[in-house]
């Protein structure tokens, strides 16, 4: 099978994946204790033939599954609606927070993995040894500490005692310097743990790759340790970190919402508390959907840079 077939399937496949997601994410305006026309007029004591009026303004007088095909269309063409606390359109509310959840989610990842794989890479190359020993202590230690508490401790740290950073960000352009260096701390905050898990995941699979036969065969033939580990056992053992690199989407979004709250953070994870906090449901939904759509491609571009990784996995499905 060529990998343009292999992904068409594989993006078929996501395709009842993300209408479930929306189902879901819909279902919220349900679920939420109370009558979505009490958040609309602010819980509010109404004339009914005003709530009469709201309701079919909003198809909330239409049959459920009406209701779902109808946002849905909306959806599709990125309309969420308008919100009932602010009076702002819920796209362009999400579209102001969303570079800032994007800068801080692709540095959180690119640091997770320039610390993750070269050191998981050293310590199987040194397995046993006291390179390997601290590697598993900073796995255990990155893996077991709180975001919460570590932003708490990093802005305590820098930000109040030694006054490196601000403790609030900037009012400035998210371009530029000071808040790029604001961004620093949160970066560390929400990437160790991903950091953490890509090393002892990294150091896991170099190690098994390393007692592989084709290593030994390498080996006799004469071919130097730097071309085995960098040539041939680096790239098989990189098949398992893609998969958690590509799945750590999801916990770096989830981690996002509490890392964002500690340090002010303007992304969307805050937008999301924000919401929740005040029962604007139709900015929860837009946010909710989003990252389900982020996780849900995320899992796509695994398949597909495991099909790039091993060829021999677009035959085996």
């Amino acid at each position: 099978m060529s990998l343009a077939k292999y992904a068409l399937r594989r993006a078929l496949v996501s395709v009842p994946v993300l209408l479930g997601a929306t189902a879901i994410t819909f279902s919220f305006v349900y679920l939420a204790p109370g009558d979505p026309i009490d958040t609309l007029v602010g819980f509010d004591a109404v004339d009914p033939a005003v709530e009469e009026a709201l309701r079919a303004e909003h198809n909330l007088d239409r049959p459920l599954w009406e209701q779902y095909l109808l946002w849905l269309r909306d959806v599709l063409v990125l309309e969420f609606g308008t919100s009932p606390i602010t009076g702002r359109d819920v796209a362009a509310t999400i579209a102001g927070r969303l570079p800032a959840t994007i800068a801080l989610g692709v540095a959180a990842w690119a640091l997770s993995l320039l610390i993750g794989v070269p050191a998981g890479i050293v310590a199987a190359v040194n397995y046993g040894e006291l390179e390997d020993e601290l590697s598993r202590v900073a796995a255990l230690a990155g893996i077991a500490t709180p975001n919460f508490w570590l932003g708490l401790v990093l802005l305590f740290v820098f930000g109040v005692h030694l006054g490196w950073v601000r403790v609030t960000p900037p009012d400035a352009p998210l371009a530029s310097l000071e808040m790029l260096w604001f961004l620093v701390l949160p970066t560390i905050t929400l990437g160790t743990a991903s950091a953490a898990l890509v090393m002892r995941l990294m150091r896991s699979s170099m190690r098994r790759e390393l007692n592989e036969p084709y290593v030994r065969t390498a080996r006799a033939k004469g071919l130097s340790e730097r071309t085995v580990i960098y040539k041939h056992v680096l790239r098989n053992s990189l098949i398992a970190v893609v998969t958690v690199a590509g799945l750590q989407v999801a916990f770096l979004v989830d981690g996002a919402v509490v890392v964002e709250q500690v340090f002010s953070w303007p992304g969307m994870g805050r937008l999301l508390v924000e919401a929740v906090g005040r029962r604007d449901v139709p900015v929860v939904q837009g946010v909710v959907l989003l990252i389900a759509v982020s996780v849900v491609l995320a899992n796509l571009l695994v398949d597909l840079a495991y099909a790039v990784l091993d060829p021999r996995i677009r035959y085996d499905r």
